[in-house]
This record gives structure tokens, sequence and C-alpha cells, in this order.
């Protein structure tokens, strides 16, 4: 079987094509294609609530060309599904509207509790007894997921995301509101270990050059991290850290954001599986294949 899953996000738009390998009950997936386009649709949605005519055409060509693409790998089933950029955008439904009937494409406009559901559904094997707080910070929103004993206890959605604080403080209301979830869920827990999702977190952990490749990054190594960036320009990150132009200029409030939640909950040790929105997509379609 082949998925193919579109994640529409507030800072760039992804295609993966994944096929799907199942055996005597078992398993595996194989990227076929990837790609990720910088259309920052959230530049436009959060300043103005509408996406520009320009980026409009940018998005359609785009979905053109993912169309193309899922239709030569031949997939089976997919899943495009768009966040809090398209679904605050007062020209969003007309958007998705549009690309159904030119391009035969059908996008989902997810609200912040159906992406984290998402998100939780891709990091399977990575949750065990402990107690988590699992933060995916994306460029229009915040999700967090709480986990105790295996099961996922308490999930919320936040305005507060890497593009929407561009060029500005983290809003302190909304900050305090993210807080104090944290809190009446885990203030009386001893220990509470970290995991973070979403492209930030995975290039401040490239970043850190763990000696070993066991997915793990301190928070101390993540502050360290934090002080570097900060002391980069953004041409700097883009040609000395590698950094693309898109990541450069959001990896910074993106980290604090993070940090600021998972000092909250004193989390000391932070997963790092490298896993988001489409991978939760990706098993979504295998399952509903798998029953048919």
């Amino acid at each position: 079987m082949k998925f193919a899953a579109v994640d529409i996000g507030s800072n760039a738009v992804r295609l993966q094509v994944t096929q799907v390998h199942y055996f005597r009950g078992q398993h595996s997936f194989k990227k076929l294609e990837y790609l990720r386009f910088p259309l920052r649709l959230g530049n436009d949605v959060f300043l103005n609530r509408e996406i520009s005519e320009e980026n409009q055409y940018t998005f359609k060509e785009l979905m053109k060309a993912f169309r193309i693409l899922i239709n030569l790998y031949g997939v089976d089933d997919y899943m495009a599904c768009a966040t809090s950029a398209m679904r605050e955008a007062r020209n969003g439904k007309k958007l998705v509207t549009e690309v159904r009937e030119e391009v035969g494409l059908v996008i989902n406009i997810i609200d912040g509790n159906k992406e984290a559901e998402l998100i939780k559904k891709s990091l399977g094997s990575h949750i065990d007894r402990k107690t988590y707080l699992h933060i995916d910070v994306g460029g229009g929103s915040t999700e967090l997921n709480v986990f105790k004993k295996g099961e996922k206890v308490a999930a919320k959605s936040f305005k507060i995301g890497s593009v929407r604080t561009l060029g500005k403080d983290v809003p302190l209301g909304v900050l305090r509101q993210m807080k104090e979830f944290i809190l009446s869920q885990l203030s009386e827990e001893k220990t509470v270990f970290g995991i973070g999702t979403g492209g930030n977190i995975n290039k401040v952990f490239d970043l850190s050059r763990p000696q070993k490749r066991d997915n793990y990054l301190s928070i101390e190594k993540m502050r360290e991290i934090l002080r570097l960036l900060e002391n980069y320009q953004k041409e700097e990150k883009i040609n000395l850290l590698q950094l693309n132009e898109d990541r450069a200029d959001v990896i910074v409030p993106a980290t604090k954001i993070y940090l600021a939640a998972f000092d909250t909950a004193r989390v000391q040790r932070i997963k790092v599986p490298e896993l988001g929105l489409k991978d939760g997509m990706l098993l979504h379609l295998f399952e509903r294949n798998l029953r048919k």
C-alpha cells in the first residue's frame, strides 16, 4: 500500500509519500518521497486575517504539483490537513473549495484538538509508563499532550507559535494560560519527562550534535543552543549553521516556547523522536485502510 500525507502549516507545506509493507500482522513504513515547500501562509493570516492573492496562486500551483506526484506514485489513499493559518484565514474555506474543484485535492481544515490527536498517534512506542509532557510548536499554534502510565490524560491547543510571535514578544496572556494548564496537570508529579516534536526542535537536536543518536536532548543543551542562535544574525544562521532561510528566523521564538513549557513542568530530559503531524496522518491512513 502507498499513502500520501499533505501537511499545510503556517510556515511551510509538506508532502510525504510512504509505502507500507504489511506481512503476518507486522508493518513497516518506507519513505518514497518527501517535499517541503517554504510557503509561509501565517505571514498573511496573523497580520491581515486573509491569505494574499499571490500566496493563493502559489498555494494552488503547489497543490497541482502535489496532486501530480500523488498520481505518479499510484497512491492508494491520501490525507491533506491544514492547520492554524488556514483555519483562521477569512478566505481559507473558499481557497480549500477552489482547490477541490480546480485540482481535485480534498483538504481538511482541522482544529487544534484534531491536530494534537494526530501528532499523538505518531508517537506510538515512544510513550511508556512514565509521566510525559509532549509539546509540538508549530507556526501558529502549540499543542500539548500529557501522558501518565501510558495513557493520554489531557490535551490542549494554544494560539502561540513561531510565525505568530515573529518580530514580537511572546504573548504573556497565552503563555500564562499554557503554564496554568501544565501546572494543573503536573504540579504534583515528582518527575516529568519531555517529548518534543516539530521542525524547530528537530533542528535544535541536530545542532546539539549528539554523540549517540538516542533521540534525547537535555534541557541544559537546549538552553546552550538557544544562546548560540541568539548570538547569530539571520545570515549567519543560514551560512554557518546551514539553516533554511524560513527556519532561521523562527527557530529562536519556537525554542523559547518549548523552554517555557518544559521549565514549567520541571523537565530535565527531552525525547526528540523526529516525528510530527504527517507521520500521524500516515498511520491514520494505514489503520483506515486496514479496516477495509
